[in-house]
């Protein structure tokens, strides 16, 4: 993602879009995330692994089932793989790589979606259209279901968003829509797509985030946000009330680095991405690390900028290597 594209259609940015920009900017430059990354991180992480690769699949394209810097990933309950690329296609293939068929987003002019998540109580995917400011929803064949968007609107008011990332539902039916630019908070609606409640601003502080990337519920209805240029977990209750955080910025185990995604085993151990670190790290539910994986690098094995996480059926982990242009399977 870039700051460009915050621009409008006719490439002029609005007054609301300049202070947007600025905001990116400015938390881009204080995440490092204007510099390369290399430089900040080394290359192999220390400390001990875990997990086995599996499997290494995708191919560099913008036809057909090839992928070109796929940034969220998400698995539904009959166990496909669905991708979102730069190119605004949601692309599906089984657990093998194999294409099954694909579809493009309304819209991208002004930038492309970066968040997926598959919701087993509509069996629907939810999609984060991050710069069009809302939430869509997809039947599983690709048919947009119109009447179901969330959002749209650019604003701080409730029901109106900022570059949402992601979305999830509870056990409730509630939606949690977590957003950045002007706002960097998490918002939540009725199954009826009443507005709830909001939490959070931009900074640093206990109730602020800069940047929060994704997000996952559990079993309990906790809600775990990646706090990602804050390099931390964050954990609330379903009213908002923060219960649990940790994570500081670094390289080495325990530490993080631009935290990007994070899935939940049936053990309740944890596994995050690090865009920056270019690794997987798993984790106790209190922040203690229990290894790593991967590395910077184009080798199998290796990771270079990777976005998203999915955990199938059979325990495997899948990474999205988004600047390989490709998937790695890891058992775990």
């Amino acid at each position: 993602m870039n700051a460009s594209e915050s621009l409008s259609n006719d490439g002029a940015e609005s007054p609301r879009g300049a202070v947007s920009r600025r905001r990116f900017l400015q938390g881009a430059a204080a995440c490092g995330l204007l510099a390369p990354l290399a430089s900040a991180t080394g290359c192999e992480p220390a400390g001990p692994g875990f997990g086995r690769l599996d499997k290494v699949w995708g191919r560099h394209g913008v036809v057909g089932g090839r992928m070109h810097k796929a940034r969220a990933m998400a698995i539904d309950a009959d166990q496909r793989l669905y991708l979102v690329d730069f190119t605004a296609r949601i692309l599906v293939y089984d657990l093998d790589g194999n294409y099954l068929h694909g579809w493009s987003t309304p819209v991208c002019d002004n930038g492309r979606p970066t968040g997926l998540t598959y919701d087993p109580a509509s069996n629907r995917l939810l999609v984060a259209d991050t710069h069009y400011y809302r939430i869509l929803e997809y039947e599983l064949d690709g048919s947009l279901v119109s009447a179901a968007t969330t959002g749209g609107t650019n604003g701080v008011a409730p029901g109106e968003f900022g570059f949402v990332t992601d979305a999830v539902r509870d056990s409730q039916g509630c939606l949690y829509v977590c957003e950045y630019g002007d706002n960097d908070r998490v918002q939540k609606f009725s199954p009826d797509g009443e507005f709830l409640a909001q939490w959070g601003s931009h900074g640093t502080g206990p109730d602020q985030f800069k940047r929060p990337q994704n997000l996952l519920v559990d079993s309990d209805d906790r809600l775990w946000v990646c706090d990602a240029c804050n390099h931390r977990i964050k954990v609330f209750d379903p009213d908002g009330k923060l219960v649990a955080m940790w994570g500081e910025e670094g390289s080495a185990p325990g530490q993080m680095y631009y935290p990007y995604d994070i899935v939940m085993d049936p053990a309740g151990d944890l596994y995050i991405v690090e865009y920056g670190n270019h690794r997987v790290q798993k984790f106790t539910q209190g922040g203690e690390s229990l290894g790593v994986w991967g590395g910077q690098g184009r080798d199998e094995g290796q990771l270079w900028d990777p976005w998203a996480l999915a955990l199938d059926s059979h325990n495997r982990l899948h990474v999205l290597d988004t600047h390989n242009n490709r998937v790695q399977r890891v058992v775990v």
